[in-house]
Formats: structure tokens, C-alpha cells, sequence
């Protein structure tokens, strides 16, 4: 019987705590218990590790389970998880390294067959964990780009459940996996419309023009075909680059967002122009549990752009 801790972190917005998981294993009834005030999706945590673990050829104990997560008053969401949770249990087996699982930070959800899908909010978390001192993290395959954008801390991608286990001392012979990708693409490469390929309209462009250099609001009205949708698009375009905080304020967002980054920080201020019909909670952002930003909150720094604005 043991007992073994290794660290994840919990995400509440853009503000991220650590969260201690602790795995004991005890001579009682065979079960796996999860404790520590989980959301549904991380108390089913249970079942996708047991899974993942025995399809990667390091099954877990048939033993009595007990994993907490703490501060247990801290609310904890999502499946970000699982991975943790996993090395922790083989880590309290003595399967893997107690020292070695103690010292890393982990990320990831895991797939039945013990693969790691890429996880929202990598790039907040690892910043989280930056600044509370850790070194070292590790994270799905699919989010390795966007973990390194964080300076100063190691990142080690892996692919699968037995690749984590293998790096922290597993007796087990490697066995490749086709990774789980996040296909995505950053938005700061999108070709940015230019003000410049607007002919006439000159007291418009000159009212753009202000707007930006002072930072106001812009109300266009006129007729439909009248080119107002057309002048906004253009306003990003004169707004300057982003300075570092900025930067990372945009980029975390849409981290969190579940939109993926690649490998590089958003530069260029974002656009953003949901639909007149959109919810409040699409506008502003909310959640049941889990906060995700809505348009608002992901124009932060650039434009949000309101069409139709009388019918919101």
C-alpha cells in the first residue's frame, strides 16, 4: 500500500490555482473513489483512467483507490485532469517514480486508449504554474506548442498515458502512437482588411481614424450597402500591435476559449462581430460551473463590432 501527490492546475477565467492530487492506495473493498469537490466531467475521471491506464499496458492496482484533490474547497472542472490523476495512481503502485511525479505539473485529458487529447486553457495553466515556481510540465502532443510560448519553464509534450509513464522511470518498452492533434490556426495570421482599399468615404475614414488614435467608440449609421460593416472590419488595422501583456491577456483567452493558438502569441488586436441574435451569455461569457468568455471578453484590446446593434 502507498501513497504518492503530483500537481495540476485548476482554472477559474483567466485566474489559475494549483491543485495537489494525492492517490492512496488502501487494503479495503477494490473500488477508485475521487474526492476534492470535482464537476460531473472530472468525477467520471474514474472510468477514463482505469481505461486509458489498462489499454497502455500499465493497469492500475485492483486495490482500493483514493484520489483527492485539494484545496478541497476549490472548485475543480473539466478533464484536464485525468493525466494527474493517472501518475499519481501508478506513482502511489510504485509503477513509476513518486520523486519524479512529484516534481512535474500535469495537463491532459485522456482518451480510452490511453492517448492525450490537447486541452483548453493550456497556456493560462502553464502560466499559473510558472509564477506559483514550478519548472516543469507536462502536456498533451496537440498543446506542447502553445505550452512553450511560456517563458522559462520546460515543457515535455507527450503523445500517450505510456509515454508519461516511460519519462518517469516506467520498466516498460515504448510503443509509438499516432498523436492527437488541435488543428487550429492562429488568428494573428489572418490577412488584416486595409483602409487603404476603401475608395471615397473620406469623413468616415477620417472618423475611424480618430476613433483609433483616441480609443473611442464608433456608431455608423446609414443605409444597407452603404459600406458601414466594411469601414469596421478596417478598424483593427489601424490600431497599433499589441504589447506584451496585452498579448498574453488576448492569447489566454482564446486559449480558453478552446480555439487553440499554434506556436505564437497573438500580436494583432482581435475582431470580434457575433450576430445580432447572439445570447447574453454568448456576449459576455458565463457558464454553468466552468467560466468561458463570450465576444465581449474576447475583443479585449481590439474591436468588437455590434451589427444590428438595436436588436441586442
Amino acid at each position: 500500500m502507498g501513497i504518492a501527490r503530483t500537481h495540476a492546475v485548476a482554472l477559474l477565467g483567466l485566474t489559475g490555482a494549483l491543485v495537489e492530487v494525492e492517490a492512496d492506495i488502501s487494503a479495503q473493498l477494490p473500488g477508485m473513489i475521487l474526492i476534492g469537490l470535482p464537476d460531473a466531467a472530472l468525477s467520471q475521471a474514474t472510468q477514463r483512467v482505469r481505461a486509458a491506464a489498462a489499454n497502455s499496458g500499465c493497469p492500475l492496482t485492483v486495490h482500493r483507490l483514493t484520489i483527492n484533490l485539494s484545496p478541497a474547497a476549490l472548485p475543480k472542472h473539466g478533464a484536464g485532469f485525468d493525466l494527474a490523476i493517472a501518475l499519481a495512481c501508478l506513482a502511489a503502485d510504485s509503477t513509476i517514480s513518486q520523486v519524479s511525479v512529484g516534481k512535474v505539473v500535469h495537463f491532459g485529458e485522456l482518451a480510452l486508449d490511453g492517448r492525450l487529447r490537447p486541452t483548453p486553457g493550456i497556456l493560462p495553466g502553464v502560466m499559473t504554474a510558472a509564477r506559483l515556481g514550478h519548472t516543469t510540465v507536462m502536456v498533451p502532443i496537440g498543446n506542447e506548442a502553445e505550452a512553450r510560448l511560456v517563458p522559462d519553464i520546460r515543457v515535455i509534450g507527450v503523445a500517450s498515458l505510456r509515454e508519461a509513464a516511460i519519462w518517469h522511470g516506467a520498466d516498460l518498452p515504448p510503443i509509438p502512437v499516432e498523436p492527437i492533434l488541435a488543428a487550429t490556426v492562429p488568428s494573428s495570421l489572418a490577412a488584416e482588411p486595409d483602409l487603404a482599399d476603401v475608395i471615397g468615404n473620406d469623413d468616415a475614414i477620417l472618423a475611424l481614424q480618430i476613433a483609433a488614435a483616441g480609443g473611442h467608440h464608433v456608431f455608423l449609421l446609414g443605409p444597407p450597402g452603404a459600406g458601414k460593416t466594411m469601414l469596421a472590419a478596417r478598424l483593427p488595422g489601424l490600431l497599433p500591435d499589441l504589447d506584451p501583456a496585452s498579448s498574453l491577456e488576448v492569447s489566454s483567452l482564446r486559449s480558453l476559449s478552446g480555439l487553440g493558438l499554434g506556436d505564437a502569441l497573438i500580436t494583432r488586436p482581435p475582431w470580434e462581430a457575433p450576430h445580432h441574435t447572439a445570447t447574453a451569455a454568448a456576449m459576455v461569457g458565463g457558464g454553468n460551473g466552468q467560466i468561458r468568455p463570450g465576444a465581449a471578453s474576447q475583443a479585449s484590446h481590439g474591436v468588437l463590432f455590434l451589427d444590428e446593434a438595436t436588436n441586442y
